[in-house]
């Protein structure tokens, strides 16, 4: 396997040769570092990685004017030769909090965390992910921008954030963004799965609709829907002044789509397993109708599938999905690509656990996209791992993969005066910040 990582290595590093500075080297000491070092910061990188060097890792990562965008197409187009094209090859999108301490990293504010449950101070990635059955992995990403951010153009400018980048954009704009992008990449996926946050766009899925694309998207309870076509139809008004305006208007009345469920018999839920699992089969509850959608502006109405899933363990535990798939798609395959959105959290945790999703010392713009390019590479390099020898270790996960990494590739802590001498390193770091705390309180 380690062979295999160095060949890996091998087919990225004409993205990282610069003409004022080579840092390909570089770019293999921070992968290396990502899935061999069980602490992901630079500091414990370069106590494994043999010949690496903290500067010089934190210069690649912050300063080098490598471009992380060609990285990620390369990612996303393997990723594709991987697991796309196939029947239930789907491109999931999902947002992901990271807490930061502190006002200076980039895009870090006090906002929803989705890992916590809460509101906390953190970064949040907008993250696209290409799944098909139980192989996933991400293959692009935005940084999220709050408007504390991009309404203060010189603190976005200190923290290096290009100009076409200081706009304001919401997660769907950005989930929208990433989309077209795979499309015109050539990524191949047959629909696109979401939670509530995106389905509570309207214009998100009107969007998705216009561009051909297929979606199944959870909504929240409070979606309206109409049972029977509104059938909209033009009214002329007279304003003031005596201009004439035009609206549309319908007859028809909405209702949520959990009063709708209130509405059905117990009888009415059907039983259908979508999956095996590790604890057997994943077996869920689910309601299908074929439903309306209108905003009260277009000329005509949505006619789309609303999927209502249940847990049988936790039956108070529901999902709303709306989809424009074909009305010949049954409803277990609409459960099914319902169920198909656990990957995408699947991938946040093995990014987070097994890749350094969430352990990186970057404060700047640049170095924020540099670490995801390459968390994103390390991701790749397992899912290829898991995919070709899936028939040998069908159950090899990608906490397997880094504990094989860990003992093939080279390792700088291999002796007891290494050990030793990176010990006294960190008490002398120690020491000297113990130093420093009790200086500024001498001060004060």
């Amino acid at each position: 396997m380690g062979h295999r990582f160095v060949r890996f290595c091998h087919r990225y590093a004409d993205h990282f040769r610069l003409k004022t500075r080579d840092v390909a080297l570089q770019s293999k000491h921070y992968l290396q570092g990502l899935v061999q070092s069980p602490k992901k910061n630079m500091e414990r990188m370069v106590e494994v990685v043999p010949n690496s060097d903290e500067q010089a890792l934190q210069h690649f990562l912050s300063n080098s004017n490598w471009q992380e965008r060609p990285v990620l197409d390369q990612v996303a187009l393997e990723a594709d030769q991987l697991i796309g094209g196939a029947e239930d090859s789907a491109l999931l999108l999902d947002e992901s909090g990271i807490s930061k301490k502190g006002t200076r990293s980039v895009g870090v504010s006090r906002q929803w965390n989705g890992r916590l449950g809460k509101v906390d101070n953190c970064q949040v990635g907008v993250f696209a992910a290409l799944s098909r059955g139980s192989f996933a992995t991400l293959i692009d990403v935005r940084l999220y921008l709050p408007r504390k951010w991009t309404d203060n153009k010189a603190r976005c400018d200190g923290a290096g954030i290009p100009i076409e980048a200081q706009r304001f954009k919401t997660k769907p704009e950005l989930a929208l963004e990433m989309i077209r992008h795979a499309s015109a990449l050539g990524v191949r996926y047959n629909w696109i799965g979401a939670d509530g946050l995106y389905g509570n766009d309207p214009t998100f899925l009107r969007a998705l609709d216009e561009q051909g694309e297929v979606f199944l998207i959870d909504v929240h309870k409070d979606q309206q829907i109409y049972l029977e076509d509104p059938e909209p139809r033009r009214v002329e008004a007279v304003q003031k002044r005596g201009r004439k305006s035009t609206r549309w208007q319908s007859e028809s009345t909405p209702i949520r789509v959990d009063q709708w469920l209130k509405q059905r018999p117990e009888s009415a839920w059907k039983r259908e397993v979508l999956r095996d699992g590790t604890k057997g089969t994943v077996t869920v509850e689910i309601l299908h109708q074929r439903v309306w959608l209108w905003d009260g502006k277009e000329a005509k109405a949505h006619h789309w599938h609303l999927l209502v899933r249940r847990e049988i363990k936790s039956p108070n535990e529901i999902k709303y999905s709306l989809s424009n798939a074909s009305e010949e798609v049954s409803s277990l395959k609409l459960a099914q690509m319902q169920g198909q959105r656990y990957w995408v959290e699947r991938s946040f945790q093995d990014g987070k656990s097994h890749a350094g999703l969430d352990h990186y010392q970057a404060r700047g713009w640049k170095a924020w996209q540099h670490h995801m390019a390459l968390v994103m590479m390390a991701m790749l390099f397992m899912l290829e791992e898991r995919v070709e020898q899936q028939e040998d270790y069908p159950l090899l996960t990608c906490s397997d993969i880094e504990t094989l990494l860990a003992h093939f590739l080279p390792r700088r802590d291999i002796d007891a005066d290494e050990v030793i001498r990176q010990m006294e390193l960190r008490h002398k770091k120690r020491q000297a910040s113990i130093d420093s705390c009790f200086n500024k309180q001498q001060l004060e």
